[in-house]
């Protein structure tokens, strides 16, 4: 299973579209916090992994722990950084760092060769914070962002405001 997930890896890191048909079952099933759609096949992927390489050209893919697994099933940390240099999903290139942790949680075919479905698991939130897309957490933009969307305002330990009085 180590060499799979190496190579599922190497995929992002060296850039190589055709190595997720060699890691990926052809009816693969991925789905993350930045795809507005669920992608099905290695060739889905491919397209979306070119997409993310064309936006953070420099971007780096590392183990982030312990590959935790029962042979069916595996949860791959990971730790994601890059900088943000061409435009991606209507966000303009913001020239800034980001450090995303990671988690992929994988089901392996019924073979157990190839990955067959995937989740990924990051933070979507902290990320387009760290892009200056959107307000710091706990800050009076987010407040604001928060009003408007109707969750109303709260307090700092929690309490929602009273606004009929």
């Amino acid at each position: 299973m180590d060499e799979l997930l190496d190579a599922f890896q190497q995929a992002w890191t060296e850039r190589r579209r055709a190595a997720f048909r060699d890691v990926c079952a052809a009816d693969l099933h991925w789905t993350d916090p930045s795809s507005p759609e669920p992608l099905y096949g290695p060739d889905a992927l491919a397209d979306r992994a070119a997409q993310l390489w064309q936006a953070f050209p420099d971007a780096t893919v590392e183990s982030a722990g312990e590959r935790l697994s029962d042979g069916r099933y595996v949860a791959v940390p990971l730790l994601v950084s890059g900088v943000h240099r061409v435009a991606l999903a209507g966000i303009p290139a913001t020239n800034k760092m980001i450090t995303v942790h990671t988690v992929l949680y994988c089901e392996l075919d019924p073979p157990r060769e190839k990955l067959w479905r995937v989740r990924a698991f990051f933070d979507a939130y902290d990320a387009t914070v760290q892009l200056g897309v959107l307000p710091k957490r706990g800050s009076l933009g987010e407040r604001a962002i928060l009003a408007v969307r109707g969750f109303g305002i709260r307090r700092g330990g929690g309490e929602e405001l009273d606004d009929s009085r």
